[in-house]
């Protein structure tokens, strides 16, 4: 499975640790993605969906279909 963001779109970003030498190293900055069951009251039942924090705070404060139709979504894509 990827390690993306279904809502956001958020995958690893990748960035060099840089030694007091100046030696480069690649290393891999993951996003912190959460699984979380979400209730959604119009359809009356739970979808689980694998999203990063920053969106899950989001879609606390918005709601999750008011958050997908502002993106442009549907709760297909998501599940």
């Amino acid at each position: 499975m990827a390690r993306k963001c279904k809502l956001t779109g958020k995958k690893p970003l990748v960035e060099y640790n840089v030694s007091h030498a100046h030696t480069k190293t690649k290393t891999r900055r993951m996003p912190n993605l959460q699984w979380k069951r979400i209730f959604v009251p119009g359809l009356n039942r739970t979808i689980r969906v694998r999203l990063t924090a920053r969106a899950l705070r989001t879609v606390t404060k918005k709601g999750l279909l008011t958050y997908l139709r502002a993106e442009g979504l549907t709760i297909r894509d998501v599940t």
